[in-house]
């Protein structure tokens, strides 16, 4: 493990299948080489030997965990993954790992408010987790993953549908800017050259030519029976396609109407709305996905969580980086929206202004800053201008109304190249996309051991007390256990206790050494049905002597 966290998962691959070579029953080296596979990028190799660590210690939370966090990378068994990481939570429900892998779980799928949950859960059993804590922030703000489009629960895996997803993107891309053109080009050659006839006929040529287009994009789709759920999940992918179809019939109506001779005047409108929503339902519909994912969320609360991780460093910066935007976002369209309307109904209502910018004021001060520089002229910019547009609202200066509209557009001119420049550099941007999702590795957790003496006392007890837990309270049942050299105790006990055990697994085994009558072990863990036989995994060894003091090992 020392290996793994100093960057060196080669290394840590190589010592942790020596360790499996010379302790074949222990699981947990099969743990480290899941580990150190996954960190290499090579998920299918790191799939049997998290199945094989289960395998031996089927009682262990921490298998279960790593187990879970493998197959869910796996097309088809996302559910498998899900019921691992109930089970882990049902054998170790102090540790708060298997509700943040149930909340990653839920926020892959984009069940925010599930995520939400149960990062809280596991935020009440250990406030600092620090996945919990960035990956609650992009629940609370509703992000999408990377593959909106793809359920990790479908069989089918996320490259079939990502190239689904890109053809029918290229395809909705290619259709929209074609008839867009062509209805530009075919009015500007009927109103200012007068080839009206000729113009609508090169319109008609651009419906033909979008017929081998559309072929062509639709055999790249291996998958059709998936593309309407990858539609209703991206919505924005579905709306992109669905005003592309549109826009066929819409260029072909205005062709025609645009053909007809005598069309009556009540037509016009009609006839210009067409050519509107050809050529600008690609911006408008760019300009609400803008204003959607801007006012998506909530950003404050999120911010709030996202602070004080430190273990997952890179990806707290960048979100809260990207938060900070959308506060700015937000509060950059609310003075916008209200020095419009004061300018219109009422220009000292604009004093108002002044209270706007707050939210993004106290969030950039949290933050304090995170490096930004475009972020922080921006932010000054947007305060700039609510004071100045309230100062021109109370006392009726031009130059205090001139000098805020101008803060407010720099404001937007700065963000626009922040993101220029974002996109030419190919680095993250300030848009929701940029953020990342905190994914530290799961199932680490060390076995715990049984030492010498624990074996000897095991070995030669003559009385072993199962503890365990039903509806009515705590009960005990005599025992006989054996110690495997896994370190898992083997038990038969009384048959009442079986049933009690399959609902509530946590246990306790109590031995006292004979050759040594003061000293006594308890070894609390979980407990698993096998024939007739119960498997007992440590979670927690304690030893002590009759009648003076515990301590803990």
């Amino acid at each position: 493990m020392t290996r793994l966290n100093a960057g060196r998962p080669e290394s840590a691959l190589e010592a942790a299948k020596n360790a499996a070579d010379r302790e074949p029953g222990a699981e947990w080296p099969y743990r480290l080489i899941s580990l150190a596979h996954e960190r290499l990028g090579r998920d299918a190799d790191a799939l049997p030997a998290a199945e094989r660590a289960v395998e031996l210690s089927r009682g262990s939370w921490p298998a279960r965990l790593r187990l879970a966090a493998v197959l869910r990378r796996v097309p088809g068994r996302w559910q498998e993954a899900v019921e691992h990481a109930i089970l882990a939570g049902k054998f170790a429900p102090e540790q708060p790992g298997p509700a943040v892998m149930l909340g990653d779980l839920a926020l892959l799928r984009g069940e925010h408010v599930r995520a939400a949950r149960s990062y809280r859960a596991a935020l009440a059993l250990d406030p600092e987790d620090p996945q919990a804590r960035v990956n609650l922030g992009l629940a609370l703000l509703r992000w999408d993953p990377p593959r909106a489009h793809h359920d990790p629960a479908w069989p089918v895996g996320p490259r079939e549908t990502g190239r689904a997803r890109r053809a029918l993107e290229v395809w909705s891309r290619q259709v929209r800017l074609l008839l867009a053109v062509a209805t530009l080009a075919v009015a500007a050659c009927a109103l200012l050259l007068d080839w009206g006839a000729q113009a609508r006929l090169g319109g008609f040529a651009v419906l033909v030519l979008l017929v081998p287009l559309t072929v062509r994009q639709a055999r790249r789709v291996a998958v059709w029976s998936y593309a309407k759920a990858m539609l209703r999940r991206d919505p924005w992918l579905g709306g992109s396609v669905v005003s592309a179809a549109l826009a066929v019939p819409a260029f072909a109506a205005w062709l025609l109407l645009g053909a007809v001779p005598a069309l009556p005047r009540a037509f016009d409108p009609v006839w210009a709305g067409l050519a509107g929503y050809v050529v600008l339902s690609w911006p408008a519909l760019a300009g609400v996905r803008a204003l959607a994912e801007t006012w998506r969320g909530r950003p404050l609360p999120a911010l709030a969580g996202t602070l004080p991780a430190r273990a997952a460093e890179r990806a707290a910066r960048r979100n809260t980086g990207v938060l900070l935007w959308i506060v700015l976002g937000r509060t950059w369209s609310v003075l916008v929206t209200l020095v419009a309307g004061a300018l219109v109904v009422e220009p000292r209502a604009v004093v108002a202004a002044v209270a706007v910018p707050y939210p993004l004021v106290r969030g950039y001060l949290r933050a304090r800053g995170q490096g930004d520089r475009a972020l922080a002229v921006a932010s000054a910019l947007v305060v700039l201008g609510a004071v100045a547009c309230a100062a021109g609202g109370l006392l009726g200066q031009a130059w205090a109304w001139r000098a805020g509209l101008g803060a407010l557009l720099a404001a937007a001119a700065v963000f626009a190249g922040r993101a220029l420049l974002a996109w030419w550099r190919g680095g993250p941007g300030p848009w929701r996309s940029s953020m990342l999702m905190c994914d530290l590795p799961m199932g680490a957790e060390p076995s715990v051991p049984l030492d010498s003496d624990v074996r000897q006392t095991f070995s030669y007890a003559r009385s072993i007390v199962l503890s365990y837990g039903d509806a009515l309270g705590p009960r005990v049942a005599g025992a006989v256990a054996t110690v495997t050299s896994a370190g898992e105790l083997r038990l038969i006990a009384e048959t009442e206790a079986w049933q009690a055990i399959e609902d509530d697994p946590r246990v306790a085994v109590f031995a006292a050494d004979p050759l040594q009558r003061r000293f006594w072990v308890e070894v609390r863990g979980v407990a698993q049905a096998d024939s007739d036989v119960l498997w007992v995994t440590p979670k927690q060894v304690l030893v002590g002597e009759f009648p003076g003091r515990h301590q803990r090992r």
